[in-house]
């Protein structure tokens, strides 16, 4: 799973997921990306879920990029706990996403194969997505 190996805090706010995407919103390594476009957390488990799909589906035929990474910590307490007692521990890692950001890019593949494989890696994420293709990208 993926996780930041030291983080210079154990625990964090949640903070607010307002605006677009200020960076990250470019396919600047494959020619297809799969874009949010909606803000949302997205679970260690779900990026690993969708990055399988994405090497299922792909077939060791091209390449992926995996945009995201997750560098928030969520904690919770345990179950049937009084109120009170200070926060929870970690439980699980998160990473923020704006609308805009480009989460997973995939090259070196035909236009079918890409678009599918990032159409089943979609259904795996908890937020609406679209495929955007590189400006300059020419369908061989």
């Amino acid at each position: 799973m993926l996780m930041p190996k030291r983080v210079k805090f154990r625990k964090a706010q949640r903070g607010r997921m307002r605006g677009k995407a200020t960076r990250g919103e470019r396919i600047d390594f494959g020619d297809f990306g799969l874009k949010a476009l909606e803000p949302g957390w997205i679970t260690q488990r779900q990026i690993e879920a969708a990055r399988v799909t994405l090497t299922r589906m792909m077939k060791r035929e091209g390449q992926i990029w995996i945009r995201i990474f997750p560098d928030k910590p969520v904690t919770k307490k345990p179950a049937e706990t009084r109120m009170g007692k200070g926060k929870g521990a970690p439980e699980y890692w998160v990473a923020v996403v704006k609308p805009g950001r480009i989460m997973f890019e995939v090259g070196g593949t035909g236009k079918a194969t890409a678009v599918e494989a990032l159409t089943l890696a979609s259904h795996k994420l908890p937020i609406r997505t679209k495929i955007s293709v590189r400006p300059d990208y020419e369908g061989a």
